[in-house]
């Protein structure tokens, strides 16, 4: 699976990120929408070998200039693609708890 498959263009963009596990990411988009993503099945090629690495992984960053996510080393990710393969993050009150 490409990690851009079936993802189109809407110029979303990442304000800030939060990493909760190795290989998981919150992001907080410009509208300001949270979302959950899983970036394990992504994470192939020299680039993202690091990222392998559960403290290289928490330095990620949210960079606003290019409004994606991006690490020490130069690996970022595309915010359509981050978007796309995301999900919504549910708080306890969204979740009736």
């Amino acid at each position: 699976m490409r990690f851009s498959e079936g993802v189109k263009s809407v110029l979303h963009e990442v304000r800030s990120v939060y990493p909760v596990t190795p290989c998981y990411l919150i992001l907080e988009f410009e509208t300001g929408e949270y979302r959950v993503i899983d970036l394990r099945p992504f994470l192939e090629g020299p680039v993202f070998e690091p990222l392998k690495d559960p403290s290289f992984f928490r330095q990620v960053k949210a960079d606003p200039d290019a409004g994606t996510v991006v690490w020490p080393n130069g690996a970022d990710l595309c915010p359509d693609v981050l978007y796309a393969k995301s999900v919504p993050l549910k708080l306890p009150e969204e979740l009736g708890a």
